[in-house]
């Protein structure tokens, strides 16, 4: 069956939040991708060439068309299209603020790139960190661009999105909230728990007002040599990745 003109616009228009929220679906390109993903989440349907079909023969999935290199090109939003193209069904995700006390959760507050959310869900995956909590303006998670950017860490990172100030008010005061601040204490002299949610600011303005409030560990990562002159601040996937790291390093 060939690929339609409606399919191809309907795959398209994935590029818009507005049309994945209403169809709760999300876009996945790739071999790798596709293949971490397949055994995750329910898939809508999916377009590949005849050479990934035929190395693929017992998909799990009612809705396959093959397609041509030409036509995959025509549906993909990758500048170079690879082999394979899926929809797959966005997760109805509820959060268990009891997952907090018991284990390392990441919070991200009002984090805006694609990239940069898509690497920290590859982080998190790396570090066994299986939460992250979003504020409500944080850039969606199934952003084609961030789907690409976790490399298949999606598969096994619960993401939600909710108040993150009442959120972390529900907590209680015996959960630690961690968040890294330039006036923070340095990170490798403090006392750092199993437990507990590492907060991340946004990539302008740093962690907001409200939510600095409610913020009982204020972390610093210390520069090298720490008189010498250097940049204002860490991209935020880069501080995530030192910060987990760390946090890790001290359960070995």
């Amino acid at each position: 069956m060939a690929l339609s003109k409606n399919r191809i616009k309907y795959i398209r228009s994935l590029e818009l939040k507005k049309n994945r929220k209403a169809d709760k679906v999300f876009l996945a390109e790739g071999p790798k991708l596709v293949g971490d993903l397949l055994g995750h989440f329910r898939c809508r349907f999916l377009i590949a060439t005849a050479e990934w079909l035929s190395a693929h023969r017992h998909l799990a999935v009612e809705d396959v068309t093959e397609v041509s290199e030409e036509e995959l090109s025509r549906a993909s939003l990758l500048k170079t299209p690879q082999q394979v193209l899926a929809v797959f069904e966005q997760p109805d995700e509820s959060v268990d603020v009891s997952v907090i006390s018991r284990s390392l959760c990441l919070a991200l507050d009002d984090v805006q790139d694609p990239g940069n959310l898509g690497t920290i869900v590859r982080l998190a995956d790396w570090f066994g960190i299986e939460h992250i909590i979003c504020s409500q303006n944080t850039v969606d998670v199934y952003n084609p661009k961030t789907i690409q950017a976790t490399m298949g860490g999606i598969a096994r990172v619960k993401v939600h999105y909710t108040s993150l100030p009442d959120f972390i008010r529900s907590l209680g005061e015996d959960i630690p909230v961690f968040g890294t601040f330039l006036n923070g204490k340095n990170m490798y002299e403090q006392p750092l728990t199993a437990n507990g949610l590492i907060v991340m600011g946004n990539e302008g303005n740093g962690i907001s007002r409200e939510v600095e409030a409610l913020i009982n560990r204020r972390l610093y990562i210390p520069n090298y040599p720490q008189e010498r002159e250097t940049s204002e601040s860490l991209n935020v996937a880069i501080a995530t990745a030192v910060v987990c790291a760390e946090f890790r390093r001290r359960l070995r």
